[in-house]
C-alpha cells in the first residue's frame, strides 16, 4: 500500500507540473517577413526549445513587413524580426526598439533576366521588392543611388511580396528584376537569370533576424522581454556552433534539403553579428540610410532606436554560467 500511494503521488505531482508548465507558457506572437534564413536564430530557439524553457509559447506569424511593423506598433502582435520597416517607423516618432539582431550584413542577391548584363541596363526596366521600406528595397535604393541611378525616377521598383513571389515573377517577365534571398539565389542560376549584384559583398550595414518590440512592452512586461531575448540569444549561439544541427533546423524550416541548408547557412555565416549586438558606429550605420531618405542631416539619440541591455545582459549571464548548446 505504501509503495501504491508514493507511486500515486509521483504521477499526481508530476501532473499538476506538467499542466502548470502547460498553464504557465505565455503566448508570444511574432511577425516574420518570410520563412528563411533571416530567422535563423527564432527557428533553432524554436525546435531546441529555448522558448518553452523560458514558459514562452512562440507563434511566428508570416505579413509582409510593413503590415508586420503596423502590427506591432497596435499591439496584435509582440515582436517582428523586420529592423528597416522598425527604425523606419521610429524615425517618424514610433516607440519601437532594436533589441538584438542576427545579421549586419545584407543577404540579398539582384538577379536580372539574361538579355540584361549590368546594372546600368535597368534603366525604366521593373524591378522587384518584397516591400517599399523593406530593408530589400533600402539597400537597393541606395546601391542604385551609388551607381547614379535614382530609384522610383529611372528604375521602376515594384512591391511583390515574398521571395517565390519574386522569383516567379522574375522568371515569368512580369518583372525584369528582382532583389532575391536564399534559396531562390541558389535557383536562379538553374532557371537562367543572370546576377547582377551580391549585396552580401558590398558595404552595406543592412540588419536581419532582428527583435523588434514596442517601448510599452518593455516597461510593463520587460521580464518577459528578457525570457524572449535569451531564448533568442540561445538559438544565436546554438546556431553560430553548430553546422550540421543549424542546417537541419533550417531544412526543415524551409522545406528544403539539407544540403541546400547547408549552402545558406554557409553563406549567411559571414553575415552574422558575433553576438547579437552592434556597436555604436554600426548603429549608426545602420541608420544612415533611413535619415538620409528622410532627408536628415542628424542623427538622433541611437538610444532611441536602440537597446542592446537585455541582450548584454542574458549575454553575460551566459558566459558567466558556462552555458553551452
Amino acid at each position: 500500500m505504501k509503495i501504491w500511494f508514493k507511486l500515486e503521488t509521483i504521477v499526481l505531482v508530476t501532473a499538476l507540473f506538467y499542466c502548470a508548465d502547460q498553464v504557465e507558457a505565455a503566448a508570444v506572437r511574432v511577425g516574420v517577413a518570410d520563412i528563411s534564413q533571416s530567422q535563423l536564430s527564432l527557428f533553432v530557439a524554436k525546435d531546441k526549445g529555448y522558448y518553452r524553457q523560458e514558459g514562452l509559447d512562440v507563434e511566428l506569424v508570416l505579413m509582409a513587413g510593413a503590415t508586420a511593423n503596423q502590427a506591432l506598433i497596435a499591439g496584435n502582435v509582440d515582436y517582428t524580426t523586420v529592423p528597416t520597416a522598425g527604425l523606419t517607423a521610429a524615425l517618424q516618432g514610433a516607440p519601437l526598439k532594436i533589441l538584438f539582431t542576427t545579421y549586419h550584413k545584407a543577404m540579398f542577391w539582384l538577379y536580372s533576366r539574361p538579355e540584361i548584363r549590368e546594372v546600368k541596363d535597368l534603366v525604366n526596366k521593373k524591378v522587384a521588392v518584397s516591400s517599399i521600406g523593406a530593408a530589400a528595397d533600402s539597400a537597393l535604393r541606395e546601391f542604385l543611388g551609388r551607381q547614379g541611378l535614382e530609384a522610383g525616377r529611372e528604375v521602376v521598383i515594384l512591391a511583390i511580396g515574398v521571395g517565390s513571389t519574386r522569383f516567379i515573377a522574375l522568371q515569368n517577365g512580369t518583372v525584369d528584376a528582382a532583389m532575391l534571398t536564399t534559396p531562390w539565389n541558389f535557383k536562379a542560376p538553374e532557371a537562367g537569370l543572370r546576377e547582377l549584384v551580391s549585396f552580401i559583398k558590398q558595404d552595406l550595414i543592412r540588419l536581419n533576424g532582428s527583435i523588434v518590440t514596442r517601448e510599452g512592452l518593455l516597461q510593463s512586461d520587460r521580464p518577459s522581454v528578457e525570457r524572449f531575448v535569451r531564448a533568442t540569444e540561445k538559438g544565436f549561439l546554438s546556431a553560430l556552433h553548430s553546422r550540421t544541427e543549424t542546417a537541419a533546423i533550417l531544412a526543415r524550416n524551409m522545406r528544403i534539403s539539407e544540403d541546400l541548408a547547408a549552402r545558406i547557412y554557409d553563406l549567411a555565416r559571414s553575415a552574422m553579428t558575433p553576438d547579437g549586438i552592434l556597436s555604436e558606429d554600426l548603429q549608426k550605420k545602420a541608420l544612415h540610410p533611413m535619415l538620409e531618405r528622410a532627408g536628415r542631416r542628424d542623427v538622433p539619440p541611437l538610444d532611441k532606436f536602440f537597446d542592446f541591455s537585455l541582450a548584454r545582459k542574458v549575454r553575460g549571464e551566459l558566459a558567466a554560467t558556462g552555458w553551452k548548446p
